[in-house]
């Protein structure tokens, strides 16, 4: 029986397929025997030709209610997913897959986080530069609509715009069991591994589903309390482009395997029409304990089928793999791009992979392995980062904390709060995403972190740079996933010299630029309309470097990584900057031009909507921030004087923040238009409250209160990681139960049965927010004392209904790792390890401390934030 939160999501996830545009495999309802017609939906799973989307029907009928003994570090459910939005995500930082958990037919959606439309390009279009002058001229003589007319066609990128993120593929089978009692459907955050249990006829089945970093392979074990039970016949799909074959040397295995092809689309819109897209793979291996394993071609549906008859357990390996060339090859190519002005041929620059030969040694590696060491590895793998961090935010009432995730959601939309529990289980959730969608050595994470399941996903799941992926960053560092923000800089190596590229064609400028968005090629140009003139990206994600460096105090990482991606960074802009001329409102400042608020419009005196202008806060709150990060990283590593000073010279001459004397909320343009959406998703112009530095209670509080008047304009609603940004901000301005007040509409209106935030559709940048927002309830290191070093905030924005909690190894700025206390709204002890040594500032409420620790040592302090003896 669906409940009602399953077919509003039905209804809703419905929607957004269809709008998709992808190709339909026809349906192939059947015939039985007395020629009554079946519907598609009640084939067995593995003979479905129903159109791939976001729903899905499992025929087996549930009874009873079952009950499930569950921390706050798992997730589960009373019956299958019936929508994607509902299944449980796992990820490797390389594969990934959404379990639904059917019954009699399940559904395993896959995903390799490499797998790309599109291809590496120079969009740059030479007429930008051209153009520039007099759209700057236009914007500063109030011709706004004038300079957007002249700036599109000249500007935006040849094509305008980036091919999607695509899902590699379905595993669908199907069992005999149509009945099942005491079904339970659950995820286990702190080791990663999601199961399904139930009882049919008798039999209680047990499925164990993980993906396994060290063995780069996704599992699925199924187990049985009774002989012989275990049957199923399975079989892997493709929306488009793709075939499963049977390998005749082998009855085991199944393998879908293809490429993405070109369209005439793609054959105008790309100058390289020797370039064919990637290509892909994916097998399933069954390994079965007794029991018969057998592969055929299905002849009334002609798929071809592997077949388990009769096992006492059962497992299956799934493994993945594309021909992207990885992220070194594409930054080389910009490399050669930057130097020579030329891709030149592309043919040739995938590396050929024999996608059989290259499945099958991953798969037989971990096949050699006892299931028992393979789970453990998988799960350690895991644990070693998830483990790092433990939270309670009080206690939740027991006939609540024995609810399933889902109706916990749901009286969370009733009540208008989340319980304590529910929250924790957010905040790990968020952590949990992160570890399984951005390893190490592997692609970041994208839009939707590395889970989608279409071929054309929302926004095509690339990297959205005015917000989106530095929000998934958000968490990182603080929630003590410091390796996980790695992958992000590895994409920046791969933009910064197809960066300079565009800064060079489009503005003559040096350094590298990136506008709102990129993806896994490199894409640094303007792109999909107005909205992408915006060349502040790549000055907004070197934020993020700096503050990996600040958090970690990896010296070498700063002198071989962060600061030539800040310099770089800063270079473009300090080349792009412009003098506003008399007349203007920054007469004789440095402003940006073109300007523009993402992605808001505002209304001009003689009432036409416009986007672009000169001088948006934004930008220039984004510009103070990286040349003051730049300033300091150049004293850090004793270099870069002149720079050092050019920054500094820069500086005096950026318009300061300017506060509204009609509303007295902060400006967001250089003139006090009026907006066009008072209540508008982004608030862009608070990026110096968060996620810098440059508007704080103690330090502005004539601006901190202007931006808490420009909060209480915007609203207390909003998409899901718009209202992440605000709980943020909120937290910023030190109002608990303000930021909490958001994060209730969050958990009970804009989130998921799985938790996934719902911007809608799916974006996963709201969890990851979201995440940051709650640690940093609990704690902030954002400003600075006296001395240089950073202050650490101990509960800075605790909300009442958090009044008494415990949280462990949170990371600050400075290298600190900290464990808290609390009871009655006040701290009651803390721990703090420091990893760097130097000066500890501590300040809770009104009490303020300061320390000399050495490297390594720990100090324990109680509720005054002295020394315990």
């Amino acid at each position: 029986m669906k409940n009602l939160l399953s077919i509003l999501f039905a209804v809703f996830s419905a929607t957004v397929c269809s709008a998709q545009n992808n190709p339909v495999i026809s349906n192939s309802d059947a015939v039985d025997s007395v020629g009554k017609l079946i519907p598609a939906n009640e084939l067995p799973a593995s003979i479905r030709k129903t159109k791939i989307d976001a729903e899905w029907h499992d025929r087996a009928d549930l009874t009873g209610k079952a009950t499930y003994v569950a921390d706050n570090n798992t997730l589960w459910y009373r019956q299958p997913a019936t929508v994607w939005e509902e299944a449980m995500p796992i990820g490797n930082g390389h594969l990934g897959a959404m379990v639904f958990g059917g019954v009699e037919d399940e559904r395993i959606q896959l995903n390799d986080n490499t797998l790309w439309d599109g291809l590496p390009m120079d969009p740059n279009n030479p007429e930008g530069l051209k153009a520039l002058p007099e759209v700057q001229r236009l914007l500063f003589d109030n011709k706004n609509n004038e300079a957007v007319r002249l700036a599109e066609p000249a500007m935006l990128g040849v094509p305008k715009g980036v091919r999607s993120y695509q899902s590699l593929g379905e595993l669908w089978f199907d069992t005999p069991e149509k009945t099942a009692s005491g079904y339970v459907r659950t995820l286990d955050l702190s080791t990663g591994v999601a199961m399904v249990k139930y009882n049919s006829d008798g039999v209680t089945f047990t499925r164990e589903y993980f993906a396994s970093t060290p063995d780069d392979v996704i599992v699925v074990r199924f187990t049985a309390d009774k002989k012989q039970k275990i049957n199923l016949a399975l079989t892997l799909r493709r929306e488009q482009d793709a075939q499963t074959y049977i390998d005749n040397s082998d009855p085991t295995v199944l393998l879908l395997k293809g490429q993405i092809i070109k369209d005439e689309q793609d054959k105008n819109r790309y100058k390289n029409s020797d370039w064919q897209g990637l290509q892909f793979a994916a097998m399933v291996k069954a390994v079965a304990e007794n029991g018969v394993v057998s592969v055929v071609n299905d002849p009334q549906s002609h798929t071809n089928i592997l077949k388990v008859k009769d096992a006492d357990a059962l497992t299956l390996y799934i493994a993945g793999a594309t021909d992207y060339p990885g992220m070194d090859a594409i930054a080389e190519l910009g490399r050669k791009l930057s130097a020579t002005e030329t891709i030149g041929n592309l043919n040739g620059f995938l590396n050929p992979v024999n996608f059989k030969e290259t499945l099958n040694n991953t798969l037989g590696q971990a096949i050699a392995k006892p299931y028992a060491s393979l789970k453990a590895a998988a799960i350690a793998a895991h644990g070693e980062y998830f483990n790092r961090v433990a939270i309670n935010l009080g206690a939740t009432p027991p006939e609540i904390a024995a609810l399933p995730t889902d109706e916990r959601l749901a009286l969370a939309r009733k009540n208008g709060t989340p319980d304590p529990g529910l929250v924790a289980s957010y905040f790990q959730f968020g952590r949990y995403l992160l570890i399984g969608s951005s390893r190490p050595g592997g692609m970041p994470a994208n839009l939707q972190g590395l889970w989608a399941w279409q071929m054309n996903a929302p926004w095509n799941a690339d990297f959205h740079t005015n917000i989106n992926f530095q929000m998934n960053y958000w968490p990182a560092e603080i929630t003590n996933l410091s390796e996980m923000h790695l992958p992000m800089f590895d994409l920046m190596d791969v933009m910064q010299p197809f960066g300079e590229r565009s800064a060079k064609v489009i503005y003559g400028a040096r350094g590298w630029v990136v506008h709102h968005l990129t993806d896994a090629w490199g894409f640094t140009a303007p792109a999909d309309g107005p909205q992408g003139i915006w060349p502040v990206g790549a000055a907004w994600l070197a934020q993020h470097p700096w503050e990996h460096y600040a958090f970690t105090g990896d010296r070498d990482f700063l002198r071989t990584r962060a600061f030539p991606l800040m310099k770089g960074a800063a270079r473009f802009i300090m080349d792009f900057l412009v003098e506003a001329p008399a007349g203007t409102a920054y007469a004789g400042k440095l402003v940006t031009n073109p300007s523009y608020s993402p992605e808001n419009t505002f209304i001009l005196p003689n009432g036409d909507r416009a986007v672009f202008t000169y001088g948006a806060t934004m930008d220039i709150e984004i510009i103070l921030d990286l040349l003051t990060n730049c300033i300091e990283a150049s004293k850090i590593l004793k270099t870069d004087a002149a720079f050092r000073k050019e920054c500094e010279q820069t500086l005096k001459r950026l318009p300061a923040i300017q506060i509204s004397k009609t509303t007295g909320r902060i400006l967001e343009w250089a003139e006090d238009y009026k907006e066009a959406e008072p209540h508008h998703r982004h608030t862009s112009h608070l990026f110096g409250l968060h996620p810098s530095n440059q508007i704080t209670v103690v330090g502005t509080p004539a601006l901190a209160e202007a931006a808490r008047k420009t909060l209480e304009a915007r609203g207390d609603d909003g998409t899901g990681w718009g209202l992440a940004w605000k709980i943020n901000m909120w937290n910023r301005l030190h109002d608990g139960d303000h930021a909490y007040k958001l994060l209730s509409v969050l958990l009970g209106q804009k989130t998921y049965p799985n938790l996934f935030d719902a911007h809608p559709p799916f974006q996963i940048d709201g969890n990851f927010g979201a995440t940051a927002a709650i640690a940093e309830m609990l704690l902030q290191s954002q400003l600075h004392a006296k001395d240089g070093a950073y202050e650490i905030e101990l509960l800075p924005s605790l909300p009442t209904a958090f009044a008494t909690g415990s949280v462990k190894g949170l990371r600050a700025r400075g290298g600190f790792i900290i464990d808290l206390a609390w009871q009655d709204g006040a701290l009651t002890q803390a721990t703090v390890h420091s990893t760097l040594g130097g000066a500890l500032h501590l300040r809770t409420g009104a009490t303020s401390k300061t320390y000399k620790t050495r490297k390594g040592e720990t100090i324990s302090l109680d509720d005054k934030l002295n020394i315990k003896k």
